[in-house]
């Protein structure tokens, strides 16, 4: 029979493990008994996780539990269902035009559903939830057009790109006339004055003088002759207020003397032709389409 006397800490009355610092003892208290009822409960019921479910990796591959439940297989099996749910109507996109999807009100509505789906997905990223673009990322909500806004220019802008990995990629380039050492500085500055005139915005005269023939030059050629911009070669309007990189003087510097040219993926080979079209059908129906 052992002698040791037991130690109870006289305000709480509960025992003490024996351990002493600086005058304070630990109390040895129990932990409540349901805690510790749910404790091993969580115990048991991550054993029998262990053996039931799939849970540990080995050296090619996984343990796949006494169930051999697999959510990757789950999933699968739903997009393969939703396939099957979508097939008539993914046939009937594949065999309409673009044209003919417009005027079709049960087509159109499974387009742009499935549009808006993708655009959520792969777009908005860049563009924006909404397609209202970015500082370098074009409006998809206004009337403004690099390329063009003809549902048929929108299907082919997205299923080629810009600049992209496509070799029928949309292409056109930027120069960059300070970077490059091709203009000096002040005729920068005169440039820069010349494009905010374009705008209908008030410029230096004398600068915009001076730069006249710098334009034609340099610029026209791309831009033509009075600033109106060329689809075929992707080359903005400088006429209007619309600016993908910014309409401040400093941002119109920027661009002319660094030559900034943005990167639109390729699309066609990730995305399936009828996807493109759904694609094609929602961005045009965002404000902008022509």
């Amino acid at each position: 029979m052992s002698d040791t006397k037991k130690d109870i800490d006289s305000h709480s009355g509960t025992e003490t493990t024996g351990h002493e610092w600086d005058g304070i003892k630990e109390l040895n208290t129990p932990l409540p008994r349901w805690w510790l009822g749910i404790f091993y409960a969580c115990i048991a019921w991550a054993v029998g996780y262990w053996i039931l479910m799939p849970a540990w990796p080995t050296l090619h591959g996984y343990t796949h539990g006494l169930l051999d439940h697999s959510q990757r297989d789950e999933v699968m099996a739903n997009v393969a269902a939703l396939q099957h749910a979508r097939a008539a109507k993914e046939h009937a996109l594949a065999g309409a035009t673009l044209e003919q999807i417009q005027s079709n009100p049960d087509l159109l509505q499974f387009a742009m559903a499935e549009g808006k789906t993708t655009f959520a997905d792969n777009c908005a990223p860049c563009h924006g939830s909404g397609g209202q673009g970015a500082h370098g990322y074009p409006n998809l909500n206004d009337d403004v057009w690099i390329w063009g806004g003809k549902l048929e220019d929108i299907q082919h802008t997205i299923t080629v790109g810009v600049r992209s990995t496509s070799p029928d990629t949309r292409q056109s380039q930027m120069p960059a006339f300070g970077r490059d050492g091709m203009l000096k500085d002040g005729q920068i500055d005169d440039l820069t004055e010349y494009v905010v005139h374009l705008s209908g915005r008030p410029a230096n005269a004398r600068a915009v003088q001076r730069a006249a023939k710098l334009f034609a030059d340099n610029c026209a050629a791309c831009h033509g002759a009075a600033g109106k911009g060329d689809r075929s070669a992707g080359a903005p309007n400088l006429t209007d207020n619309d600016w993908l990189y910014g309409p401040a003087r400093a941002d119109i510097r920027d661009q002319i003397w660094n030559g900034h040219g943005g990167v639109m993926p390729t699309w066609g080979g990730r995305l399936s032709p009828e996807t493109i079209k759904a694609l094609a059908v929602y961005v045009h129906s965002l404000g902008g389409g022509e």
